[in-house]
């Protein structure tokens, strides 16, 4: 099966599903949502092809990657992290895949004619941010030049391969010290860069979901600030 149908399959599963918002791992975070009303807020999950290809309705997780932004460090909330391209949903938006689109746009130049949308995830709750965050699958079927829009916000955007990703070596756990206690969330190494917390979670579920998870040491651990 490709990788574009195995998403579709897992994106109809998840959407067949009504229930409430899912919540991070209780090993992660000890935060729930305040008592107001949640902001709700989308990302997009953006595959492309590796290389100097282009995707075709049969391409396979071997040859996609996914766009990040690295998040500048002198951000209030989650200074320097990786994330996906995203952000708050505005009243002027059509829903969680115009904010995910738009977003996108803003942050890294992506032409968003060029994307399409496979679907939705399940809304998940961000107890630190006080955020509904819905993810929206792309598939980016005629790829752009992408670039950080604002330094203000993004001192970065780059691709990074799944299979890369999905590598055992490049697994790790990562490790929160928070008033006296440990917090650990799966994480994802490339190069120099550590993909951690909410964007880490989402993904390993994820390539869970989708049956790419290859059996990796959950004990090697890194420190993260």
């Amino acid at each position: 099966m490709s990788a574009r149908s195995e998403l579709k399959q897992v994106i109809a599963k998840i959407q067949a599903k009504v229930g409430a918002a899912q919540k991070l791992p209780k090993e992660w975070i000890e935060l729930d949502l305040d008592a107001g009303p949640a902001r709700k807020a989308a990302v997009l999950i953006l595959f492309g092809a590796t290389g100097d290809g282009s995707l075709a309705q049969d391409t396979s997780a071997r040859d996609l990657d996914l766009l990040f932004v690295e998040r500048a460090t002198t951000l209030r909330k989650h200074a320097g992290q990786i994330a996906f391209p995203g952000g708050g949903i505005d009243p002027e938006d059509s829903g969680a895949t115009g904010a995910a689109l738009r977003e996108a746009w803003e942050e890294t130049g992506v032409d968003t004619s060029g994307i399409e949308v496979l679907g939705n995830l399940a809304e998940t709750e961000l107890p630190v941010s006080n955020f509904l965050v819905t993810p929206v699958i792309g598939w980016w079927h005629a790829e752009s030049k992408v670039h950080a829009v604002d330094p203000g916000e993004s001192a970065g955007v780059f691709r990074a391969p799944v299979a890369e990703l999905l590598d055992p070596k490049n697994r790790l756990t990562g490790v929160v010290q928070r008033g006296g206690q440990k917090f650990s969330s799966p994480a994802f190494q490339f190069g120099e860069r550590i993909i951690w917390g909410f964007t880490a979670i989402v993904l390993d579920r994820l390539f869970t979901d989708l049956g790419w998870t290859k059996n990796w040491d959950t004990r090697r651990e890194l420190q993260m600030n």
